[in-house]
This record gives C-alpha cells, structure tokens and sequence, in this order.
C-alpha cells in the first residue's frame, strides 16, 4: 500500500525533495520498527516512469536522522545486484525525520485557549432604512432579522469557548452622532474605550439600540475592521503560547469597496492566530466574497504577496434561511476547527496545558 508520493524534481541528478507529514498510523501502523519499503523513480511524461532502485527501513532508524546528523540509505536495484561491480543505484539521504504529536481543535481548547471573538456588522445605506420591513436591519415582529440570526448562530457556539463571554462588536458604514461623520471601526455601544457586549445578548441589545441613533451610509470597506482585530491578534502573539485565537464575524449585504486593502489585510492577517467569518445576508452578488474565502486558490495582497493560510470562511444566509439554525452553524464554523490547529502547528505552539503522554 502506498503511503505517500513524492513531488518531481526535474532536470537534476541530485534532487532534493520537499519535507512532508504523514500520519504514523498510515505509514506503519504505529509500529515504529515495522519494514517500510522505499522506492525511487526516474519520472517520464509519458508515465512510463523507470525504476531506478529501494531500500527498506523502519520509523525507528529514520528517526536517528535528527539534529543535523543524516542517514544514508543504499538505494538498490535487485535485477543489477547479481553483477560484481555493483554497489547502489544511487544514495538516499534522510535529513531529518521525527515523530511529533498532532494535536486536535480540542487539545488546544482543553489545553486553556480561548477564542476571542468579535463581530463586525455592515451599516451601509444599501441595507435600507431599518424602519422600513423592506431592509435587512428591520426587525420583525418576532425580535429577529438576518443579522441578528447571524449573529445568534455563530456566537451562541463560540461564546462556550471564551471564560468571560465579552465580545467586542463593531460597526462600519454608517454616520454617526453628534457630527455625523462616517466611521467603518466604531463599537456599536458607542463606547470606543470598552466595545464589549456581555454574552450573545448584549450583542443583540447594543444592535437593537444602536440602530434609531446613526445614519445608514457607505462605503462597504472591510479593511479598517480586519486590521482592528489584527491589531488585537498581533499582541497574543508576542506571548508565544497558544493562549489566544481570535474570530472576526463580519455580517454584511453587498459588495466590498476596498477590496485592495481587505485582500492586503486578509494576507496580513493569515499570519496571526485570527479567522474571519464573513455571511453575506439578503440577495446581492457575493463572488467577491467567494473569491475572498480563497478554498480553489490561494489570495494573494495587490502586491502579490500569497496568504500563507486560508483563514476566510464566506457563507451567504440566504442558502440556510429555511433550514435550522444548527445547520447554519455547522455551516459558518465549518473550517475553524482546522484554522486554529494549522495556526499553531505553523508556529510550533503545543497546548499550554499539556498532559505528559
């Protein structure tokens, strides 16, 4: 059974491979002295690729490849062995190999990690005036509208995993009091010094109260929020633990007008322990939203710098206004789990309270 493939290295007679992971359970069945085979190829386009010798090894003597010693394996072709002449095909060298636990979304969350999340809610004119039942920002008869329905399904999951369930809310797009000067970073509780909301229903209540007291506007910029949260996830960086993962929840209906900055910011943004969640509520075109989630290819900055991670997670409202609410939650936090666990792999951070194995 073949384990893992090898990426080709074209035109040399010396090619040095990739490192790669692959799970101990898939390579030897946890038994570290079990005989792995290995064998070497020289690639032909046409698929007739010729064989070139193997080695057989265990995970325990590729495991003595550590700390800058190599081991060398003699890469044998059997049907050449039988002529005295011949020593190897060539030599493989094993550089480095070691065994390191994989640990689990729950490890992590168990081992004291709190995600810190925050939402970011979209106050631009084109939701319509909340007074009239026609916009998305009305609330109907039964305290509900799609943002609020959002808002419910994502938080009501993760506030679970934050002790002190203060969630930061923003808003952008919008005028506000007393100059009326439009903002795209201010705390919807229109205090800038303390923007947190206690649990999931102060988020509500500071939404509800909120809307009679600013102007609808524009433009959709999504950056000025990214980088707040950044911000944010830039100091719990400085503690090199894995204490702290941060979760940007940005409700909106349309558009983005700086889309430059937000794919600039989102770049920026995969190099910290920080996700966005981004649900796109009533009936507009969202492919740049899709384009933004980065699952067919990775986004790149308008500089052309490349994200190093995939940590945007796009998904329009309208595909789950019929179904359950679990649905929809199962849906938006689809791909945070892994996120979190790439993150802190990428740094080399095990959980902060690590049971001894």
């Amino acid at each position: 059974m073949m384990v893992h493939r090898t990426e080709v290295i074209k035109n040399t007679l010396d090619p040095v491979w990739k490192p790669f992971t692959v799970p101990l359970i898939s390579l030897c069945n946890g038994d570290v002295d079990r005989n792995i085979k290995v064998l070497c190829y020289d690639y032909d386009n046409d698929g007739g690729h010729d064989f070139i010798g193997e080695f057989q090894t265990t995970v325990n003597k590729m495991s003595e490849a550590q700390n800058g010693v190599e081991v060398e394996f003699d890469c044998i072709n059997p049907k050449k062995q039988k002529k005295k002449s011949y020593k190897n095909s060539g030599v493989i060298i094993m550089k480095s190999c070691k065994i390191t636990r994989d640990y689990s979304f729950l490890d992590y969350i168990l081992g004291g990690c709190q995600l810190m999340f925050t939402v970011g809610i979209d106050f631009t004119a084109s939701n319509g005036s909340p007074r009239e039942p026609s916009s998305l920002h009305y609330i109907n008869p039964m305290g509900s509208n799609e943002y609020l329905s959002a808002i419910w399904a994502v938080g009501q999951i993760i506030q679970d995993y934050d002790t002190d369930k203060m969630f930061p809310a923003l808003g952008f797009g919008a005028q506000l009091p007393p100059d009326w000067k439009v903002s795209h970073e201010f705390a919807i509780n229109f205090n800038p010094t303390n923007p947190f909301c206690s649990g999931v229903e102060g988020i509500v209540q500071a939404y509800s109260n909120c809307l009679p007291h600013i102007r609808f506007y524009g433009p959709t910029n999504f950056s000025p929020i990214i980088n707040h949260v950044a911000r944010f996830a830039t100091q719990a960086l400085q503690q090199d633990t894995a204490a702290q993962y941060f979760t940007l929840l940005i409700i909106t209906d349309g558009v983005i007008s700086d889309m430059d900055e937000t794919r600039h910011a989102i770049v920026q943004a995969a190099k910290l322990p920080m996700s966005i969640i981004i649900i796109g509520v009533g009936n507009a075109d969202f492919t740049a939203m899709e384009f933004l989630d980065g699952d067919s290819s990775a986004l790149r900055s308008y500089t052309g710098e490349e994200a190093v991670r995939d940590i945007v997670q796009f998904v329009p409202f309208r595909d789950f206004r019929n179904a359950p609410k679990e649905t929809l939650a199962k849906s938006i936090l689809a791909e945070l789990p892994q996120q979190v666990t790439q993150y802190f792999k990428q740094r080399n951070l095990s959980p902060s309270n690590t049971m001894p194995e």
